[in-house]
């Protein structure tokens, strides 16, 4: 009997977000949005869309304002909103439309943690849901009042507190959009009131939505509550000969460049996992596999973007990177200080926090005998404590 050939991998679903910022926040009063306020080093803004990780994000709201808040992330052009969320969410989608991806995600821009596993738990629940969201349980006893006094109670049992990302099935969501009157709150129960099943994700009590002061001061506090976590990266690869030779983020001129599936730059693929091993969340080829397309040649640049935008969804802060490029050629030296500046940029630090140096290994190994370039990167982040 002959064993059936196995069947292609199926195709990774195309995933994009809409990031609602389109809020005026009167709630929170004064003059400043709460998505444009500052959250320790950035904006609430920059943190939300940071949390998203790689994907396309249709942003909603001030074009000016969230140009200049998501300044040096990749983003979609923004969208005006419109009067009511309602109505900024279906601008959002319908900017998305041509692109057409399988799975969007709808997220506050006034949250700005999104706990690492929540993005890939509503994944994994929309196999079998059209929708999904994050939720908590009530813990707290429920009254309704009027008049200053109450006049029930109202059993907990079975009522929860929804929280974003929520993730849909882009084509049934941009329908009931388009087809649903005005009014609905809550994307989730355009869903309920059509008898699709919505699925109920674990929520995390760090996944604040900043509504008023209390909120930012409270946020401010889970920040400031960190630990230190050291990563190390290493990568080597191979002469070739009619590529470019890109280490840090910078072609050097050299009569060879590095074989590989991407650009194939060592320095930024061994502090992509130097930053991916402190995080707790696996290495380059985990996020980035080198068998898919997307990838062949791609500009390492992208990788370490994604890495640096892992650090901000986690609600962390690089201390310092320190990458170290063994070769015996090129001569490293008069490269350095545009690589650091290079890397400094890609991942929105300072060129303090960086550090690129090289040394040889004496004529010894591949590497001495002229075949390649190995790099090892070492980074220390500070993330809040779980």
């Amino acid at each position: 009997m002959t064993a059936a050939a196995p069947s292609d991998p199926p195709e990774k679903p195309k995933i994009a977000a809409v990031l609602l910022a389109a809020g005026s926040g009167t709630r929170f009063g004064g003059t400043v949005a709460k998505q444009y306020r500052t959250l320790g080093a950035t904006t609430v803004l920059r943190h939300a869309a940071a949390a998203l990780g790689a994907m396309p994000i249709q942003p909603v709201g001030d074009a000016e304002a969230i140009t200049a808040a998501l300044a040096g992330l990749a983003h979609l052009p923004p969208v005006a909103g419109g009067a009511t969320r309602q109505a900024s969410v279906r601008a959002g989608l319908e900017a998305l439309a041509e692109a057409a991806p399988d799975i969007v995600l709808i997220h506050d821009g006034a949250r700005p943690f999104v706990p690492a596993g929540t993005v890939e738990a509503l994944l994994a629940a929309l196999r079998d849901h059209a929708g999904a969201i994050p939720a908590l349980p009530v813990t707290d006893t429920l009254k309704r009042g009027a008049a200053g006094r109450i006049t029930e109670t109202v059993p907990r049992e079975g009522l929860f507190r929804a929280q974003t990302p929520q993730a849909f099935r882009f084509a049934t969501i941009l329908d009931l959009h388009r087809r649903a009157p005005a009014g609905a709150t809550d994307d989730a129960a355009l869903l309920e009131a059509a008898g699709l099943a919505v699925a109920l994700t674990p929520g995390d009590e760090r996944n604040i939505k900043i509504t008023v002061p209390e909120d930012l001061a409270r946020m401010e506090r889970l920040l400031a509550l960190t630990e230190t976590r050291t990563g190390t990266g290493f990568d080597v690869h191979a002469f070739a000969a009619g590529r470019p030779l890109v280490l840090c983020g910078i072609t050097i001129p050299h009569d060879q460049g590095l074989a590989g599936h991407s650009d194939a730059d060592v320095g930024i693929h061994a502090l992509c996992d130097a930053i991916y091993g402190a995080l707790a969340e696996g290495d380059i080829g985990r996020h980035f596999p080198p068998s898919e397309a997307a990838w062949k040649d791609a500009d390492s640049a992208r990788f370490l973007r994604h890495a640096a935008a892992r650090i901000a969804a986690r609600g962390a802060r690089l201390v310092n990177a320190d990458i170290t490029l063994i070769c015996e050629r090129p001569k490293i030296g008069p490269h350095a200080a545009a690589m650091q500046e290079r890397l400094a940029a890609l991942l929105e630090t300072t060129t303090e926090r960086i550090s690129v140096k090289a040394t040889t290994t004496e004529r010894l190994g591949f590497t001495g005998r002229g075949e390649g370039i190995a790099a090892q990167a070492a980074v220390s982040i500070e993330l809040p404590r779980s």
